[in-house]
């Protein structure tokens, strides 16, 4: 049977809830139980039998973040199905055109804190099921229990005629099935003790909008000559349970989700398996403290994503009081990356200046599909063991530099009078007068520049390094002149009078008392 329920001024807003500053809107609920009443209680149902609805509407210009289709869901359900589509006018340049993402919270509600979450492909996908044994990437199995439950409709963008949509949700009755007990990566590998170690924690598979399975992922790690990775889908843990059989002595997989609000994007970086970060509020709603505090509840890190990307919400709004790391460098490098790594360089001459903590810098591919580059950049670690702990320990202490691939290797120090030494993410004990000798030893870098930049600016840079790409820089100077001194690594110049893009970058070592 099918039946259609048609809503043709969009939403209805007699269903609207507020949370805090937030609003979100609720259609009129779609019921299946007057249907399977007329004929048969839903528990004796044939086994395989199916139910359908169709939902339409039209969300206009100015819509909230999320609108919510309730369903009602009867007792012997053994799958939830939906399908959606949306119309896409053409638009003027320069005008934001229909984008409409989809997820599904259960029975247990859509309260900020995700309960009731239950999946999230937002305009990745246009279909996804639930079953007890099985469900789409990008949502969790699990039985499919009577109650209300409700689609989440995300018009992320709308075109100034509205947003026509269509949803068909499909229920099937049956046995209601097992659920398979969640198999996690370990969370150690086989290390080298103390050592550097080349990781990659901004990673998107098919569990989002990636296109590359996990296997894929892993395999394109170990070619990267990474050590470790991190899970980072888009709003949603469903990977968690899916990567135990690609880890391995040679591969470290941390758990995590890159947090997708309409106001910024933030990689909960090695969290507790099964953790879900919720992604539904603004920088106005006051709630993103909340939530970094449960990412570092789980053990992870708070790491705000490509702070300075053009795209329609990735650009960081929430200041950066709650980070524990920033991503600097996301990918190719753009000049939305030269932004990211001028705007952290300034937040280090504000904490040296301030005596406030500083906030390290890491990189990561953010890789979705072929040509994407896994590995590019990467961040390499220095960690007492190949660890979760280890690792999260080396990053958020800044003991870390940026490299585009495998090839590059850097060694950065500081060193001063009777002995003392400091590396990357140091403190260099000396008195504000005392001499100071800054190296940095490159490899793989053929024909790039090498530079020491300061709370004062760059202040020296060295000569094309040879074909071999090797080469060594040094520096003398004193707490007094240079607060801190990192060292960047350049390509040769695409726009005369600009840097070159990145090749590599450190973490700073700070000088003084």
């Amino acid at each position: 049977m099918c039946e259609d329920v048609h809503h043709p001024n969009g939403p209805n807003r007699r269903g609207l809830f507020v949370t805090g500053a937030a609003a979100a809107i609720t259609l009129g609920s779609v019921s299946f139980a007057s249907g399977a009443e007329r004929r048969a209680p839903a528990r004796d149902r044939a086994p395989g039998s199916t139910e359908t609805r169709t939902v339409r509407g039209t969300l206009p210009t100015g819509s909230p973040d999320f609108v919510y289709l309730p369903v009602e869901v009867p007792d012997g359900v053994s799958e939830f199905r939906a399908v959606y589509s949306y119309q896409k006018p053409t638009v003027p340049p320069g005008t934001q055109g229909n984008a409409l993402d989809i997820g599904v919270f259960d029975e247990r509600g859509t309260e900020l804190g995700g309960k009731g979450f239950r999946g999230w492909s937002g305009g990745a996908r246009t279909e996804f099921f639930i079953r007890a044994d099985e469900a789409t990437p990008g949502y969790i199995p699990g039985r499919v229990r009577e109650g209300t439950w409700h689609i989440a409709l995300g018009p992320y963008t709308v075109a100034p005629e509205g947003l026509p949509y269509e949803v068909t949700i499909t229920l099937t009755y049956g046995a209601p099935g097992k659920t398979p007990k969640p198999s996690y990566p370990p969370e150690r590998a086989k290390g080298r003790g103390r050592a550097w170690y080349r990781g990659d924690c901004h990673l998107h598979s098919v569990h989002s909008d990636g296109r590359r399975t996990l296997a894929e992922i892993a395999a394109l790690a170990r070619e990267a000559g990474l050590d470790f990775i991190n899970s980072s889908e888009h709003n949603t843990h469903s990977a968690h349970a899916h990567w135990a059989e690609h880890a391995g002595g040679d591969l470290l997989i941390m758990l995590g989700e890159e947090v997708t609000t309409r106001n910024g994007h933030v990689v909960a970086l090695g969290v507790d398996p099964g953790t879900f970060i919720d992604w539904r509020y603004r920088a106005r709603d006051n709630r993103f403290g909340k939530y970094a505090r449960k990412v570092r509840d789980a053990g992870g890190l708070v790491v705000p994503a490509h702070p300075h990307a053009t795209c329609v919400g990735c650009n960081w709004k929430f200041g950066f009081g709650d980070a524990d790391v920033i991503e600097a460098w996301n990918g190719a490098y753009t000049p939305d990356d030269e932004i990211a790594l001028a705007d952290w360089d300034s937040r280090l001459v504000a904490s040296v200046r301030g005596g406030r903590p500083w906030i390290p810098a890491m990189g990561n591919s953010d890789a979705h599909r072929d040509p994407d580059r896994i590995g590019g950049p990467q961040t390499v670690v220095l960690a007492d063991d190949l660890t979760r702990e280890a690792i999260q320990d080396g990053i958020r202490r800044g003991r870390s530099y940026i490299a585009e691939s495998k090839s590059v290797e850097l060694a950065f120090s500081a060193a001063g009078g009777k002995g003392r030494h400091a590396g990357i993410g140091g403190r260099l004990d000396v008195d504000r007068d005392d001499p100071v000798t800054v190296r940095l030893d490159v490899k793989g870098a053929p024909g790039c520049t090498a530079r020491f930049v300061t709370d004062q600016g760059v202040l020296h840079t060295g000569p094309a390094l040879p074909e071999s790409g090797e080469g060594t820089l040094e520096w003398r100077t004193t707490a007094s002149y240079a607060a801190y001194v990192r060292a960047e690594v350049r390509h040769a110049p695409v726009v005369t009078g600009l840097p070159g893009p990145l090749t590599a970058f450190t973490n700073p070592i700070f000088l003084g008392r």
